[in-house]
């Protein structure tokens, strides 16, 4: 018996041994997983950086060879003009009444070679040609063809209105980066389709008839897409289809690559035959489906080819070039027709600028729902503004509506589920970390109706550790399970940046927000905060302009109103909203007052760029504030919230 209960306990011994064995095998295994996710974490920021600094490059780039060709036009003009002076020169000389003065000069003293001279200039002479403006010729590394994603700028920086001009800087169209750098797709377009389109995916485009073979094989697409173009070298195929419409198709079909014909102009009689060669048909106009949907239910497809799909793919903003970034020449004090606004003769880069450039713009009734949306989404009141100055907050809504009907992304999203390509992009969810102080239901408030949350980290001043459970509960149910929630005890012995970097640690989001419950938020603060990543290079966003007030005098002021949409040396702590490993780098200060301040210093130390967004959506509310009171503008003796919250 003894010796069974000896093996029974070697037994359990040798099992315990394996498990423990097997427990540092996976606690290994642990540690190098955590190892290779920091590894790639670090590696993920040190490609976004390379990635930026090369966009940098690239515009500079752009600069430079704007600046070289306008340098070798004007070298070219001076030596047309130079070739014309000579031909000049050359066409008096031959002249008759110049070869006889000629000739009595130099014959006066000798009557001999005077006659001699006369009968010669008497004979007719062969006139000089004049000289022909020639080409100016490209550099050899710029004459082909510019690369996928190569950046179009704005040429014209003068607008004539009434006889008078002025000069704007023009608005930098910005390069990459794509949504979706794994998808390519070849693209037929013309210059408002193509800026839509291009951050869209990796896209080629450029290519012709007689060279597609040879052009798209560089990089073989996942997508074929071609408007219903009526310029360009592809523009007769679609009016009746050719031969290098249906080889391009047949190359496409060889390949399995989807074709999408989309339809944004002319009329659908016109363009049915070639678009009944591809496998999808999309159009920008709700109006027209019914009449595809009648062609395509009276026509026969050609032999081995199935009926084309029906959707649409209407114009919608592009966060990359329709976004409130404001002219450097600031906008012009007047309120323009749309006549007056956007010229014929302007190309696309330069209608970018234009939207930017008037205090407000009158449009027409009928005017297109997309040109509304672009001039919206610039930030331009649409209407002319009562009381002589723009309605700020109008022009906010207005924005905010242009987004939330939908981006050229969301567009994009739905054609590609409709094509049977993958639609997956990055996404940025949001942690919140909230200092409830004192008051979780006040801070559950503000975060309840906050759009993009994916977590909530709340730091609970609330008491025992029952409260702080009681909290947790609350929280799960006012946030109806579809936010995470991590509830901890605010630790009265640390500081307000010790208890931010601890809650940083538990963050899973992509963002991170900071946010306090003492302040007030809008609805839509989070919504329209992170819509700043989406069109500029930031790694940190918040609010250099914004509303407080102070409840001793009951006073609401407006802090920096100049501070608005630009790049900044720093932000207000409470409004802060940056990428978690940024963050995660910086750290927070180990201080109750001024954190936020030593962390803008990091950002300027090491090079993070911070931004500042709009005015509205925030209030900073304080008992009392002597600075604040002093270095902002008065608005008005009342609540902020009317000026503030939109």
């Amino acid at each position: 018996m003894a010796s069974e209960r000896l093996e029974s306990t070697r037994q359990a011994l040798r099992e315990a041994m394996a498990q423990a064995e097997r427990a540092a095998e996976l606690a290994r295994l642990l540690d190098a997983a955590q190892a290779r996710i920091a590894d790639a974490e670090r590696a993920v920021g040190e490609l976004r950086d390379v990635r930026e600094r090369l966009a940098e490059a690239e515009e500079r780039l752009a600069e430079a060879r704007t600046a070289e060709a306008a340098l070798r036009r004007e070298l070219a003009e001076q030596r047309y003009q130079t070739e014309v002076a000579r031909w000049k020169l050359s066409s008096v000389q031959v002249a008759r009444w110049s070869r006889i003065g000629d000739a009595i000069k130099t014959g006066k003293s000798n009557p001999v070679r005077l006659a001699r001279g006369l009968r010669g200039a008497a004979r007719p002479a062969q006139r000089p040609a004049a000289p022909k403006r020639q080409p100016v010729p490209e550099p050899r590394d710029q004459a082909r063809p510019a690369p996928p994603g190569a950046a179009f700028q704005a040429t014209t920086s003068t607008r004539t209105l009434d006889g008078a001009s002025f000069r704007l800087k023009p608005f930098r169209v910005p390069t990459g980066p794509n949504t979706r750098p794994h998808l390519t797709a070849a693209v037929v377009a013309d210059p408002h389709a193509e800026a839509l389109l291009r951050y869209e995916w990796r896209q080629t485009t450029g290519f012709t008839p007689r060279d597609f073979a040879r052009v798209l094989a560089a990089e073989v697409p996942h997508l074929l897409l071609v408007e219903s173009v009526t310029q360009g070298p592809w523009a007769e195929e679609l009016r009746e289809p050719g031969e290098g419409l249906r080889a391009l198709l047949a190359w496409c079909a060889e390949r399995g690559i989807r074709t999408v014909f989309w339809h944004t102009g002319g009329e659908v009689a016109d363009l049915a035959a070639a678009a009944g060669l591809f496998e999808h048909i999309v159009t920008a106009r709700t109006a027209s489906v019914q009449e595809w949907g009648a062609v395509l239910a009276t026509a026969e497809p050609e032999p081995g080819r199935r009926a084309p799909s029906l959707g649409l793919l209407p114009f919608a903003v592009q966060p990359r070039v329709h976004n409130p970034l404001p002219l450097a020449s600031g906008r012009f004090d007047r309120v323009l027709s749309l006549e007056e606004l956007l010229p014929g003769h302007l190309s696309y880069p330069d209608v970018l600028t234009s939207y930017r450039w008037p205090k407000a713009v009158d449009c027409p009734p009928g005017t297109e729902t997309w040109r509304l949306a672009e001039l919206a989404a610039c930030g331009t009141p649409i209407g002319a503004p009562e009381g002589g100055e723009p309605d700020g907050r109008r022009a906010h809504a207005a924005l905010r509506q242009a987004y939330a009907s939908g981006t050229m992304t969301d567009k994009v999203d739905d054609l590609l589920d409709a094509v049977g390509l993958p639609s997956a992009r990055p996404t940025l969810g949001i942690s919140v970390i909230m200092l409830d102080r004192g008051d979780p239901e006040r801070a559950l408030a503000l975060l309840a109706p906050q759009q993009g949350v994916v977590q909530l980290v709340l730091l609970s001043q609330s008491g025992d550790e029952g409260a702080a459970e009681e909290a947790e509960r609350r929280a799960r149910a006012v946030l109806d399970g579809h936010v995470g929630v991590v509830v901890r005890r605010a630790d009265p012995g640390l500081t307000t940046g010790a208890l931010l970097d601890r809650a940083l640690d538990l963050c899973e989001g992509d963002l991170v927000a900071v946010m306090d419950a003492r302040d007030s938020y809008g609805e839509h603060y989070l919504a329209d905060l992170a819509r700043v990543f989406t069109f500029t290079t930031a790694d940190i966003a918040g609010k250099a302009a914004y509303h407080a007030h102070l409840r001793d005098v009951g006073a609401t002021v407006l802090r920096r109103p100049d501070a608005e949409y630009s790049y900044l040396p720093e932000v207000t702590g409470a409004t802060l909203l940056g990428r978690r490993n940024v963050l995660r780098s910086l750290g927070f200060a180990d201080l109750s007052e001024g954190w936020d301040e030593v962390l803008m210093r990091q950002c300027r130390t090491d090079g993070v760029k911070v931004f500042s967004a709009d005015r509205y959506g925030y209030v900073c509310l304080r008992d009392h504030d002597a600075d604040l009171l002093g270095s902002a503008r008065l608005v008005e003796y009342g609540p902020a919230e009317p000026h503030a919250l939109v």
